[in-house]
Protein backbone atom coordinates (compact mmCIF):
# COMPACT_ATOMS: atom_id res chain seq x y z
CA UNK A 1 0.00 0.00 0.00
CA UNK A 2 1.80 3.04 -1.31
CA UNK A 3 1.24 6.92 -2.12
CA UNK A 4 -0.88 9.92 -0.51
CA UNK A 5 -3.32 9.52 2.35
CA UNK A 6 -6.59 11.53 0.97
CA UNK A 7 -9.67 12.71 2.54
CA UNK A 8 -12.94 14.39 1.38
CA UNK A 9 -16.85 15.33 2.58
CA UNK A 10 -18.40 12.26 1.18
CA UNK A 11 -22.27 13.80 1.41
CA UNK A 12 -23.55 16.27 -0.88
CA UNK A 13 -23.08 20.36 -0.27
CA UNK A 14 -25.95 21.67 2.24
CA UNK A 15 -27.39 20.60 5.49
CA UNK A 16 -28.38 17.62 6.40
CA UNK A 17 -28.76 14.82 9.46
CA UNK A 18 -25.59 13.14 8.58
CA UNK A 19 -22.55 14.11 6.84
CA UNK A 20 -19.58 11.46 6.14
CA UNK A 21 -15.97 12.65 6.27
CA UNK A 22 -13.95 9.63 4.24
CA UNK A 23 -10.31 9.21 4.51
CA UNK A 24 -7.97 6.31 2.51
CA UNK A 25 -4.84 5.49 2.53
CA UNK A 26 -1.82 4.45 4.67
CA UNK A 27 -1.95 7.27 7.13
CA UNK A 28 -5.66 6.65 7.73
CA UNK A 29 -5.09 4.86 11.16
CA UNK A 30 -2.65 7.42 12.68
CA UNK A 31 -5.30 10.09 11.74
CA UNK A 32 -8.10 7.69 13.39
CA UNK A 33 -5.69 7.94 16.56
CA UNK A 34 -5.45 11.24 16.25
CA UNK A 35 -8.92 12.22 16.35
CA UNK A 36 -10.44 10.15 18.76
CA UNK A 37 -7.75 7.30 20.15
CA UNK A 38 -8.29 3.66 19.67
CA UNK A 39 -9.54 2.36 16.56
CA UNK A 40 -12.98 0.32 16.61
CA UNK A 41 -12.48 -3.43 15.25
CA UNK A 42 -12.95 -2.92 11.72
CA UNK A 43 -15.94 -3.11 9.96
CA UNK A 44 -17.82 -1.89 13.50
CA UNK A 45 -19.60 1.55 14.33
CA UNK A 46 -18.19 3.26 17.24
CA UNK A 47 -19.43 6.17 19.25
CA UNK A 48 -16.30 8.81 19.18
CA UNK A 49 -15.81 12.50 19.85
CA UNK A 50 -13.39 13.80 17.16
CA UNK A 51 -11.25 16.56 18.81
CA UNK A 52 -8.87 19.22 17.10
CA UNK A 53 -5.62 19.61 17.86
CA UNK A 54 -6.07 21.52 21.46
CA UNK A 55 -8.25 18.64 22.21
CA UNK A 56 -11.87 19.94 22.09
CA UNK A 57 -14.98 18.27 20.79
CA UNK A 58 -15.21 19.61 16.74
CA UNK A 59 -18.43 16.60 16.84
CA UNK A 60 -19.48 13.50 17.97
CA UNK A 61 -20.57 10.69 15.71
CA UNK A 62 -19.86 7.42 13.98
CA UNK A 63 -16.18 5.95 13.35
CA UNK A 64 -15.75 2.70 11.14
CA UNK A 65 -12.37 1.20 10.37
CA UNK A 66 -11.95 -0.97 7.05
CA UNK A 67 -8.27 -1.88 6.98
CA UNK A 68 -6.76 -2.93 4.29
CA UNK A 69 -7.61 -4.92 1.58
CA UNK A 70 -11.16 -5.22 3.35
CA UNK A 71 -12.74 -1.82 1.60
CA UNK A 72 -13.74 -0.09 -0.86
CA UNK A 73 -10.45 1.43 -2.11
CA UNK A 74 -8.13 -1.59 -1.41
CA UNK A 75 -6.29 0.23 1.34
CA UNK A 76 -7.15 1.31 5.00
CA UNK A 77 -10.23 3.20 5.19
CA UNK A 78 -11.74 5.50 7.71
CA UNK A 79 -14.96 6.71 7.28
CA UNK A 80 -16.24 9.95 10.19
CA UNK A 81 -19.79 10.05 10.34
CA UNK A 82 -20.56 13.28 12.01
CA UNK A 83 -23.48 15.92 11.69
CA UNK A 84 -24.49 17.10 8.50
CA UNK A 85 -23.79 20.87 9.13
CA UNK A 86 -21.89 22.69 6.25
CA UNK A 87 -19.90 24.19 8.96
CA UNK A 88 -18.49 21.09 11.05
CA UNK A 89 -18.00 18.94 8.25
CA UNK A 90 -15.20 21.47 7.61
CA UNK A 91 -13.84 21.63 10.35
CA UNK A 92 -13.37 17.97 10.27
CA UNK A 93 -12.21 17.68 7.04
CA UNK A 94 -9.67 20.56 7.98
CA UNK A 95 -8.40 18.52 11.07
CA UNK A 96 -7.75 15.60 8.78
CA UNK A 97 -6.00 17.54 6.32
CA UNK A 98 -3.92 19.03 9.05
CA UNK A 99 -3.59 15.45 10.49
CA UNK A 100 -1.65 14.52 7.35
CA UNK A 101 -4.25 13.94 4.50
CA UNK A 102 -4.66 15.59 1.23
CA UNK A 103 -7.94 16.37 -0.59
CA UNK A 104 -9.11 14.08 -2.61
CA UNK A 105 -9.58 14.67 -6.24
CA UNK A 106 -12.92 13.84 -8.02
CA UNK A 107 -13.62 10.25 -8.20
CA UNK A 108 -10.31 9.37 -7.05
CA UNK A 109 -11.68 6.90 -4.37
CA UNK A 110 -12.96 4.57 -6.77
CA UNK A 111 -9.79 5.20 -8.85
CA UNK A 112 -7.78 3.44 -6.35
CA UNK A 113 -10.84 0.78 -5.86
CA UNK A 114 -10.23 0.37 -9.78
CA UNK A 115 -5.95 0.18 -9.94
CA UNK A 116 -6.24 -1.83 -6.37
CA UNK A 117 -8.93 -4.62 -8.36
CA UNK A 118 -11.73 -3.94 -6.23
CA UNK A 119 -13.21 -2.73 -9.46
CA UNK A 120 -12.83 -2.84 -13.19
CA UNK A 121 -13.34 0.21 -15.34
CA UNK A 122 -17.08 0.02 -16.29
CA UNK A 123 -17.75 -1.14 -13.01
CA UNK A 124 -16.40 2.10 -11.60
CA UNK A 125 -18.22 3.80 -14.42
CA UNK A 126 -21.43 2.28 -13.44
CA UNK A 127 -21.13 4.12 -9.83
CA UNK A 128 -21.31 7.39 -10.70
CA UNK A 129 -23.77 6.20 -13.31
CA UNK A 130 -26.32 4.72 -10.33
CA UNK A 131 -25.30 8.08 -8.30
CA UNK A 132 -26.53 10.21 -11.46
CA UNK A 133 -29.66 7.99 -12.24
CA UNK A 134 -32.62 9.92 -12.89
CA UNK A 135 -35.05 7.17 -13.43
CA UNK A 136 -36.04 3.43 -12.08
CA UNK A 137 -34.66 2.16 -15.18
CA UNK A 138 -31.61 4.28 -15.10
CA UNK A 139 -30.96 3.21 -11.46
CA UNK A 140 -31.70 -0.76 -12.17
CA UNK A 141 -29.19 -0.74 -15.22
CA UNK A 142 -26.23 0.77 -13.78
CA UNK A 143 -26.81 -1.35 -10.04
CA UNK A 144 -26.49 -4.20 -13.00
CA UNK A 145 -23.30 -2.88 -14.17
CA UNK A 146 -22.42 -2.22 -11.09
CA UNK A 147 -22.48 -5.64 -10.22
CA UNK A 148 -20.58 -7.03 -12.94
CA UNK A 149 -23.11 -7.94 -15.73
CA UNK A 150 -21.68 -5.66 -18.41
CA UNK A 151 -17.96 -6.90 -17.28
CA UNK A 152 -18.45 -10.40 -17.21
CA UNK A 153 -20.07 -10.55 -21.00
CA UNK A 154 -17.48 -8.21 -22.11
CA UNK A 155 -14.75 -10.90 -20.38
CA UNK A 156 -16.06 -14.21 -22.08
CA UNK A 157 -15.90 -12.23 -25.64
CA UNK A 158 -11.78 -11.41 -24.35
CA UNK A 159 -11.21 -14.75 -23.23
CA UNK A 160 -12.81 -16.23 -26.75
CA UNK A 161 -10.94 -14.03 -28.77
CA UNK A 162 -7.21 -14.54 -26.61
CA UNK A 163 -8.11 -18.58 -27.18
CA UNK A 164 -8.78 -18.47 -30.87
CA UNK A 165 -5.53 -16.29 -31.11
CA UNK A 166 -3.44 -18.56 -29.38
CA UNK A 167 -4.38 -21.43 -32.33
CA UNK A 168 -3.51 -19.32 -35.07
CA UNK A 169 -0.39 -17.83 -33.03
CA UNK A 170 0.84 -21.91 -32.29
CA UNK A 171 -0.08 -22.39 -36.16
CA UNK A 172 2.01 -20.00 -36.81
CA UNK A 173 5.39 -22.42 -36.85
CA UNK A 174 4.19 -24.25 -39.37
CA UNK A 175 3.74 -21.78 -42.67
CA UNK A 176 3.00 -24.01 -44.91
CA UNK A 177 -0.39 -25.10 -43.26
CA UNK A 178 -3.59 -22.67 -43.61
CA UNK A 179 -5.81 -22.11 -41.01
CA UNK A 180 -8.24 -24.93 -41.90
CA UNK A 181 -5.44 -27.55 -42.28
CA UNK A 182 -4.13 -26.80 -38.95
CA UNK A 183 -8.07 -27.72 -37.83
CA UNK A 184 -8.62 -23.96 -36.84
CA UNK A 185 -12.36 -23.29 -38.48
CA UNK A 186 -13.62 -20.49 -39.17
CA UNK A 187 -17.23 -21.21 -37.62
CA UNK A 188 -15.78 -20.46 -34.32
CA UNK A 189 -14.96 -17.04 -35.60
CA UNK A 190 -18.37 -16.23 -36.91
CA UNK A 191 -19.77 -17.36 -33.68
CA UNK A 192 -17.94 -14.72 -31.77
CA UNK A 193 -18.59 -12.05 -34.28
CA UNK A 194 -22.16 -13.03 -33.39
CA UNK A 195 -21.65 -12.75 -30.11
CA UNK A 196 -20.41 -9.26 -30.13
CA UNK A 197 -23.54 -7.90 -31.86
CA UNK A 198 -25.96 -9.27 -29.96
CA UNK A 199 -24.14 -7.61 -26.85
CA UNK A 200 -23.62 -4.44 -29.17
CA UNK A 201 -27.47 -4.31 -29.73
CA UNK A 202 -27.26 -4.75 -25.42
CA UNK A 203 -25.08 -1.75 -25.22
CA UNK A 204 -26.79 0.11 -27.53
CA UNK A 205 -29.99 -0.32 -25.08
CA UNK A 206 -27.80 0.74 -21.97
CA UNK A 207 -26.27 3.78 -23.30
CA UNK A 208 -30.01 5.14 -24.78
CA UNK A 209 -31.16 4.46 -21.30
CA UNK A 210 -28.46 6.24 -19.97
CA UNK A 211 -28.13 9.20 -22.09
CA UNK A 212 -31.46 9.38 -23.92
CA UNK A 213 -31.63 11.26 -26.84
CA UNK A 214 -30.81 14.89 -27.62
CA UNK A 215 -33.54 16.52 -29.98
CA UNK A 216 -33.89 19.66 -31.48
CA UNK A 217 -37.22 21.40 -32.64
CA UNK A 218 -36.42 23.87 -35.22
CA UNK A 219 -38.94 26.07 -38.02
CA UNK A 220 -39.77 29.37 -39.27
CA UNK A 221 -40.64 31.78 -36.70
CA UNK A 222 -44.53 31.20 -35.09
CA UNK A 223 -44.75 27.86 -36.34
CA UNK A 224 -45.37 26.24 -33.08
CA UNK A 225 -41.96 25.32 -31.60
CA UNK A 226 -41.97 26.60 -28.09
CA UNK A 227 -46.03 25.12 -27.66
CA UNK A 228 -44.82 21.62 -28.74
CA UNK A 229 -41.86 21.75 -26.45
CA UNK A 230 -44.22 23.38 -23.40
CA UNK A 231 -46.79 20.36 -24.67
CA UNK A 232 -44.42 17.42 -24.23
CA UNK A 233 -42.69 18.23 -20.81
CA UNK A 234 -45.87 19.44 -19.62
CA UNK A 235 -44.78 22.57 -18.55
CA UNK A 236 -44.46 26.54 -19.16
CA UNK A 237 -40.98 25.83 -19.99
CA UNK A 238 -40.78 28.42 -22.77
CA UNK A 239 -42.79 31.61 -23.40
CA UNK A 240 -45.22 30.99 -25.89
CA UNK A 241 -46.57 35.12 -27.73
CA UNK A 242 -47.86 35.35 -31.17
CA UNK A 243 -44.98 37.86 -31.42
CA UNK A 244 -42.82 36.12 -34.09
CA UNK A 245 -39.10 35.95 -33.16
CA UNK A 246 -40.12 35.60 -28.75
CA UNK A 247 -37.04 32.58 -28.95
CA UNK A 248 -33.54 34.10 -28.92
CA UNK A 249 -31.74 31.45 -26.89
CA UNK A 250 -31.97 27.77 -26.49
CA UNK A 251 -34.46 26.46 -24.36
CA UNK A 252 -34.15 22.98 -22.61
CA UNK A 253 -36.19 20.35 -21.08
CA UNK A 254 -35.72 16.30 -20.23
CA UNK A 255 -38.60 14.47 -20.34
CA UNK A 256 -39.44 10.60 -19.98
CA UNK A 257 -41.04 8.58 -22.32
CA UNK A 258 -42.28 5.41 -21.18
CA UNK A 259 -38.82 5.44 -19.85
CA UNK A 260 -36.52 6.50 -22.75
CA UNK A 261 -35.01 9.86 -21.51
CA UNK A 262 -35.20 12.83 -23.86
CA UNK A 263 -33.68 16.43 -23.68
CA UNK A 264 -35.32 19.12 -26.02
CA UNK A 265 -34.11 21.72 -26.90
CA UNK A 266 -36.41 24.67 -28.45
CA UNK A 267 -34.45 26.81 -30.93
CA UNK A 268 -34.97 30.15 -32.47
CA UNK A 269 -37.31 30.42 -35.29
CA UNK A 270 -35.09 30.79 -38.77
CA UNK A 271 -35.53 33.55 -41.14
CA UNK A 272 -33.13 36.45 -42.30
CA UNK A 273 -33.00 38.81 -39.06
CA UNK A 274 -30.94 42.19 -39.15
CA UNK A 275 -31.55 42.35 -35.07
CA UNK A 276 -27.78 41.17 -33.64
CA UNK A 277 -29.84 39.30 -30.88
CA UNK A 278 -31.75 37.11 -33.02
CA UNK A 279 -29.12 36.76 -35.53
CA UNK A 280 -26.96 35.52 -32.55
CA UNK A 281 -30.36 33.24 -31.29
CA UNK A 282 -30.28 31.52 -35.26
CA UNK A 283 -26.25 30.94 -34.84
CA UNK A 284 -26.92 28.73 -31.66
CA UNK A 285 -29.98 27.10 -33.17
CA UNK A 286 -28.05 26.17 -36.12
CA UNK A 287 -25.39 24.65 -34.07
CA UNK A 288 -27.26 22.75 -31.89
CA UNK A 289 -29.27 21.32 -34.77
CA UNK A 290 -25.97 19.99 -36.41
CA UNK A 291 -25.04 18.17 -33.03
CA UNK A 292 -28.94 16.51 -32.37
CA UNK A 293 -29.34 12.62 -32.43
CA UNK A 294 -32.66 13.90 -34.55
CA UNK A 295 -34.77 16.73 -35.82
CA UNK A 296 -38.38 18.05 -35.25
CA UNK A 297 -39.14 20.43 -38.17
CA UNK A 298 -42.21 22.05 -37.65
CA UNK A 299 -43.94 23.56 -40.16
CA UNK A 300 -47.50 25.42 -39.64
CA UNK A 301 -49.54 23.63 -41.66
CA UNK A 302 -52.10 26.45 -42.39
CA UNK A 303 -49.68 28.12 -44.93
CA UNK A 304 -49.98 28.27 -48.33
CA UNK A 305 -46.02 26.53 -48.21
CA UNK A 306 -46.68 23.81 -45.86
CA UNK A 307 -47.26 21.49 -48.76
CA UNK A 308 -43.51 20.03 -50.19
CA UNK A 309 -41.01 17.31 -49.39
CA UNK A 310 -38.65 17.51 -46.18
CA UNK A 311 -35.67 18.82 -48.11
CA UNK A 312 -37.46 21.89 -49.65
CA UNK A 313 -38.25 22.91 -46.25
CA UNK A 314 -35.33 22.33 -45.17
CA UNK A 315 -33.85 24.30 -48.01
CA UNK A 316 -35.78 27.02 -47.43
CA UNK A 317 -34.57 27.46 -43.65
CA UNK A 318 -31.01 27.55 -44.88
CA UNK A 319 -30.35 23.72 -43.38
CA UNK A 320 -28.04 21.35 -44.86
CA UNK A 321 -27.04 18.52 -42.49
CA UNK A 322 -27.32 14.49 -41.80
CA UNK A 323 -29.18 14.50 -38.84
CA UNK A 324 -32.47 11.63 -39.47
CA UNK A 325 -35.10 14.74 -39.59
CA UNK A 326 -39.09 14.19 -38.93
CA UNK A 327 -41.58 16.57 -40.57
CA UNK A 328 -43.86 18.11 -38.26
CA UNK A 329 -47.18 19.29 -39.95
CA UNK A 330 -48.71 21.56 -36.95
CA UNK A 331 -51.85 23.24 -36.20
CA UNK A 332 -53.52 20.20 -38.03
CA UNK A 333 -56.73 22.22 -35.89
CA UNK A 334 -56.96 24.45 -37.99
CA UNK A 335 -55.83 23.22 -41.19
CA UNK A 336 -57.98 20.09 -40.94
CA UNK A 337 -55.38 17.43 -41.72
CA UNK A 338 -55.43 13.92 -39.86
CA UNK A 339 -53.72 13.65 -37.28
CA UNK A 340 -50.87 10.72 -36.75
CA UNK A 341 -47.98 9.13 -38.37
CA UNK A 342 -47.74 9.10 -42.17
CA UNK A 343 -44.41 7.91 -44.48
CA UNK A 344 -44.21 9.65 -47.87
CA UNK A 345 -43.17 8.27 -51.18
CA UNK A 346 -39.73 8.97 -50.38
CA UNK A 347 -39.84 7.36 -47.21
CA UNK A 348 -40.12 10.52 -45.22
CA UNK A 349 -41.34 10.27 -41.64
CA UNK A 350 -44.73 12.77 -41.61
CA UNK A 351 -46.78 13.68 -38.62
CA UNK A 352 -49.97 15.61 -38.44
CA UNK A 353 -50.06 17.28 -34.75
CA UNK A 354 -51.23 19.80 -32.85
CA UNK A 355 -49.13 21.50 -30.21
CA UNK A 356 -52.80 23.42 -28.88
CA UNK A 357 -54.75 20.54 -28.38
CA UNK A 358 -52.57 17.48 -28.31
CA UNK A 359 -53.50 15.63 -31.53
CA UNK A 360 -51.01 13.81 -32.70
CA UNK A 361 -48.22 14.26 -29.95
CA UNK A 362 -48.81 10.55 -29.42
CA UNK A 363 -48.13 9.34 -32.31
CA UNK A 364 -44.68 11.58 -32.21
CA UNK A 365 -43.95 10.21 -28.73
CA UNK A 366 -44.20 6.69 -30.24
CA UNK A 367 -42.57 7.57 -33.39
CA UNK A 368 -39.41 9.34 -30.81
CA UNK A 369 -38.96 5.49 -29.28
CA UNK A 370 -39.18 4.28 -32.84
CA UNK A 371 -36.57 6.60 -34.11
CA UNK A 372 -34.34 6.02 -31.40
CA UNK A 373 -34.58 1.96 -31.48
CA UNK A 374 -35.52 1.98 -27.53
CA UNK A 375 -37.22 -1.67 -26.78
CA UNK A 376 -39.67 -0.49 -23.88
CA UNK A 377 -38.96 -0.04 -20.00
CA UNK A 378 -38.50 -3.20 -19.32
CA UNK A 379 -35.48 -3.94 -22.13
CA UNK A 380 -31.47 -3.19 -21.42
CA UNK A 381 -29.57 -5.42 -19.29
CA UNK A 382 -27.36 -2.70 -17.92
CA UNK A 383 -26.01 0.65 -17.96
CA UNK A 384 -23.70 1.57 -20.62
CA UNK A 385 -21.93 4.36 -22.81
CA UNK A 386 -21.12 5.74 -25.64
CA UNK A 387 -17.16 4.52 -25.03
CA UNK A 388 -18.51 1.35 -24.93
CA UNK A 389 -20.39 0.90 -28.02
CA UNK A 390 -17.69 2.67 -30.30
CA UNK A 391 -15.19 -0.22 -28.40
CA UNK A 392 -17.49 -2.60 -29.19
CA UNK A 393 -17.93 -1.78 -32.75
CA UNK A 394 -14.47 -1.30 -33.24
CA UNK A 395 -13.60 -4.89 -31.91
CA UNK A 396 -16.55 -6.31 -34.38
CA UNK A 397 -14.94 -4.28 -37.01
CA UNK A 398 -11.55 -6.11 -36.58
CA UNK A 399 -12.79 -9.20 -36.14
CA UNK A 400 -14.68 -8.64 -39.84
CA UNK A 401 -11.80 -7.65 -41.24
CA UNK A 402 -10.07 -11.51 -39.57
CA UNK A 403 -12.46 -13.11 -41.00
CA UNK A 404 -12.28 -11.42 -44.46
CA UNK A 405 -8.66 -12.27 -44.28
CA UNK A 406 -9.44 -15.56 -43.58
CA UNK A 407 -11.89 -16.71 -46.26
CA UNK A 408 -9.33 -14.80 -48.88
CA UNK A 409 -6.87 -17.17 -47.62
CA UNK A 410 -4.18 -14.53 -46.20
CA UNK A 411 -1.32 -14.80 -44.40
CA UNK A 412 -2.30 -16.32 -40.60
CA UNK A 413 -0.29 -13.28 -39.25
CA UNK A 414 -2.73 -10.90 -40.92
CA UNK A 415 -5.81 -12.68 -39.00
CA UNK A 416 -3.78 -13.17 -35.64
CA UNK A 417 -2.92 -9.26 -35.98
CA UNK A 418 -7.27 -8.13 -36.36
CA UNK A 419 -7.87 -9.95 -33.54
CA UNK A 420 -5.10 -9.20 -31.38
CA UNK A 421 -6.70 -5.15 -32.27
CA UNK A 422 -10.15 -6.57 -31.71
CA UNK A 423 -8.88 -7.82 -28.55
CA UNK A 424 -7.34 -4.62 -27.53
CA UNK A 425 -10.06 -2.81 -28.33
CA UNK A 426 -12.87 -4.98 -25.83
CA UNK A 427 -10.50 -4.95 -23.02
CA UNK A 428 -10.61 -0.89 -23.12
CA UNK A 429 -13.85 -1.43 -21.62
CA UNK A 430 -13.32 -3.04 -18.36
CA UNK A 431 -9.53 -1.13 -18.16
CA UNK A 432 -7.88 -4.52 -18.80
CA UNK A 433 -5.83 -2.28 -21.13
CA UNK A 434 -6.29 1.68 -21.46
CA UNK A 435 -4.70 5.02 -21.08
CA UNK A 436 -3.93 7.43 -18.35
CA UNK A 437 -5.68 10.26 -20.42
CA UNK A 438 -8.53 7.70 -20.58
CA UNK A 439 -8.43 7.24 -16.75
CA UNK A 440 -8.43 10.51 -16.14
CA UNK A 441 -11.34 11.77 -18.52
CA UNK A 442 -13.58 8.65 -16.55
CA UNK A 443 -12.61 9.61 -12.91
CA UNK A 444 -13.06 13.42 -13.55
CA UNK A 445 -16.53 12.92 -14.10
CA UNK A 446 -17.17 11.92 -10.75
CA UNK A 447 -18.11 13.87 -7.27
CA UNK A 448 -16.04 14.81 -4.64
CA UNK A 449 -15.61 11.85 -2.40
CA UNK A 450 -17.00 8.85 -4.50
Amino acid sequence: MTGATIAAIATAPGTGAVGIVRVSGPAAGEIGRALFGTLPAPRQAVLRGFVDAQGEVIDQGLALWFPAPGSFTGEDLLELQGHGGARVLDLLLARVLELGARPARAGEFSERAFVNGKLDLAQAEAIADLIQAATETQARLASRSLQGVFSRRVEDLVERLTRLRAQIEAGLDFPDEDLDDLGIGEADLASLIEATERLLASTHQGELIRDGLLVAIAGAPNAGKSSLLNALAGTDAAIVTERPGTTRDLLRAEIQIDGLPLRLVDTAGLRPSSDPVEQEGIRRARAQIAQADHLLLLIDDTLPCAQGRVSAHLDALGLDLRVPVTLLRNKIDRSGRPAGLTITADGQPEIGCSALTGAGLDALRDHLKAVAGYQGPGSGDFSARRRHVEALRLGRDRMLEARAAWQAAAAPELVADDLRMAQQALAEITGAVGSDDLLGRIFSEFCIGK
